[in-house]
């Protein structure tokens, strides 16, 4: 059942994208897109600028330097394949910034976010390395679906405090920051202008890059130098055939294993609550058959002991009426006054010794 209702969803998905001559088919946050943008040499004034917005919303210096460890190879990138397509940025104090699009939610995704740090973070160390080598790992993470509904920040940032004080923290190496590009949008800008105005930039262009024109988008963003040579990347990006297909590609690669991970759990549902609808009533007649034995066992001794009282009662009066006429007879009495007295019959008395 879940196979054919996967292959059904799966005649459903999006077809490719033909050519795009007037505008962007690609979202700028397509996690392909974002691994080209910020692997390019020529990019890091626009990484470092983007870096250095998340750092001053959250009232902290700007960076001045910003080195990828971890490349995009375009050469090496399998479209149909398991990859993590998240940017891990050095500055020049060697922090390290983890950063990731995540574009659809799973039951999972907050522990893979801070799974994802924690492993950033221990790759500082070798084996016997001392700890205190260790520095400041901050996850940047950009959702285009809705996110902590009790929170009202667009930038949501999460750090190990006390209970007791929040303010006293115990330690600066774990920073995880949540922009949420979809709440945004779902509210319609409501909350955006709580913002850096330089993160306010970058958040509109991730939301409206693939669908606003260059002149709309100069002004939504006031011409901002980094953002604009963004988005030129992505109109770049998008005319070229083959990254627009690696990208359309992907996204349905990511699709496909969504669809088959929520069917597959569906699936999953549904076999076990059958199942354990089976083994609730086999176990339930098991255990009601033990318990009528149990019952009737019980009822059972209580009426034999019952029906045994009653019958030695009934023979200990029998031999105490058997004595009395045999004593009676002895002296001499009528075998009709013994009847009547013992209740025994005549024939019973005169067999008697």
């Amino acid at each position: 059942m879940c196979h054919l209702r996967y292959n059904e969803a799966m005649k459903k998905r999006a077809k490719p994208p033909e050519s795009a001559p007037n505008g962007p088919l690609v979202a700028a946050t397509s996690d392909v897109f974002t691994a080209v943008l910020w692997s390019a040499p020529k990019n890091e004034p626009l990484l470092r600028d983007f870096i250095s917005a998340v750092q001053i919303d959250h009232r902290q210096l700007p960076i001045r330097e910003a080195t990828v460890l971890n490349p995009f190879s375009i050469k090496e990138f399998k479209a149909d394949k398991q990859y993590v397509l998240d940017v891990l940025v050095r500055d020049e104090s060697h922090r390290r910034y983890n950063m990731e699009i995540q574009s659809a939610s799973h039951p999972g995704f907050y522990n893979r976010t801070v799974l994802q740090w924690a492993n950033v973070y221990s790759a500082q160390l070798r084996v016997g390395e001392d700890y205190t080598q260790l520095l400041p790992v901050k996850s940047i993470v950009i959702t285009v679906f809705s996110t902590f509904a009790m929170l009202q920040n667009l930038h949501t940032v999460f750090e190990i405090g006390a209970r007791e004080n929040p303010d006293v923290l115990l330690t600066d190496h774990f920073e995880m920051h949540y922009l949420r590009v979809g709440d945004m949008i779902k509210r319609q800008m409501v909350g955006l202008t709580d913002l850096f105005s330089g993160l306010q930039h970058w958040m509109l262009f991730f939301a409206f890059g693939a669908t606003t024109s260059e002149d709309k988008m100069s002004q939504l963003v006031q011409n901002n130098p980094a953002v604009m040579a963004a988005y030129e990347e992505l109109q770049r990006f998008t005319m070229d055939t083959k990254m627009q297909d690696l990208a359309f590609r992907r996204r349905r690669f990511l699709e496909d294993q969504r669809l088959y991970t929520q069917f597959a759990r569906e699936e999953g549902l549904s076999l076990g609550k059958t199942e354990g609808i089976s083994l609730g009533k086999a176990e339930g007649i098991a255990e009601g058959i033990a318990e009528g034995i149990a019952i009737g066992k019980a009822e059972g001794k209580a009426e034999g002991k019952a029906e045994g009282k009653a019958e030695g009662k009934a023979e200990g009066k029998t031999e105490r009426d058997i004595e009395i006429a045999r004593a009676m007879k002895l002296k001499g009495y009528d075998l009709k006054a013994i009847a009547e007295l013992t209740g025994l019959s005549q024939k019973e008395i005169k067999r008697l010794g």
